[in-house]
């Protein structure tokens, strides 16, 4: 068993279907289930079972995914620790970054900074924030960047921070929100929970939910077109695009929404690593 076997078992694992893991690792279907066999072979045991909801691993195929993790993530350590061997800062920088600040505020901020260091290759994976909490767990990355209040207990670093706005194309006022359509969008729990929250110590009824979307950027393009208002966070409204906006309060308070920067002691012993925090400690707002 070597580092192509734990490739194939962990896509394996991931995909429950030899199709689309084969079509992963470029490889054909037969191709792959014969590498299976040969590993139920070396290991003499089954690994694997088919059945109507597709692939299912046995309790010692189970062992087996855990074992190719730990050795994949332990081989990916000592290649990035072999790396930082030399002065130069050079390396993978794996980084989780929520998708509304990878849209909006990542790629200029990678620009510059592998201007800086460009040996330094960047691996990204971008996705809700509750996702990248979930991959510094997992230690898949060196450094997340995440969008509200999620527990970290290693270090961590506030980014910045932005208003919660109402957004519309033409001026409205606060008392009139609840009789007006509003536009709603798929995010992230937290952010979710802190409008809902609003709404309901600001009025006594609920609000006229008129068109419900998949990205904050299609409803941005509907409330720019008057097909009614958002409320959206700061970090997505361009000071050149004719919206109307005003900050939501509570409490006489602007709602505010935080960005955090979160990674684990260890990794900052790796320098490309460290140029990326002090980079972004030097250009947090």
């Amino acid at each position: 068993m070597d580092e192509k076997d734990w490739h194939i078992l962990l896509t394996l694992h991931e995909e429950k279907n030899i199709t689309k893991a084969a079509q992963r690792l470029f490889i054909s279907q037969p191709a792959l289930t014969y590498r299976i066999k040969q590993l139920e072979k070396e290991f003499k045991t089954n690994l694997i079972s088919r059945g109507k909801r597709g692939i299912e691993f046995t309790v010692k195929g189970e062992y087996l995914v855990h074992y190719s993790r730990e050795m994949r993530n332990q081989l990916r350590d000592a290649k990035e620790h072999l790396s930082n061997l030399e002065d130069k800062v050079k390396g993978t920088l794996r980084l989780g970054v929520s998708g509304l600040f990878a849209r909006y505020k990542l790629p200029l901020l990678l620009k510059e900074f592998l201007s800086l260091y460009p040996d330094v290759e960047i691996s990204l994976q971008t996705g809700w924030s509750s996702e990248i909490h979930q991959m510094l767990q997992k230690e898949e990355a060196h450094l997340g960047i995440v969008r509200g209040p999620y527990k970290w207990q290693e270090n961590k670093m506030l980014f910045q921070e932005e208003r919660i706005c109402i957004a519309s194309s033409k001026k409205i006022e606060l008392k009139e929100l609840p009789f007006l359509p509003r536009i709603n969008y798929e995010t992230d729990q937290s952010l979710r929970n802190t409008i809902e929250n609003w709404w309901q110590e600001t009025f006594a009824v609920a609000p006229k939910i008129s068109m419900e979307v998949d990205r904050i950027e299609t409803c941005k393009e509907l409330v720019l077109h008057g097909l009614g208002y958002a409320i959206l966070p700061e970090i997505c409204i361009k000071k050149d695009e004719p919206l109307y906006t005003f900050p939501i309060a509570l409490r006489d308070r602007h709602l505010l929404r935080e960005t955090w920067v979160f990674y684990r002691d260890v990794t900052t012993d790796l320098a490309q690593v460290k140029a990326f925090i002090d980079f972004l400690n030097d250009s947090k707002q």
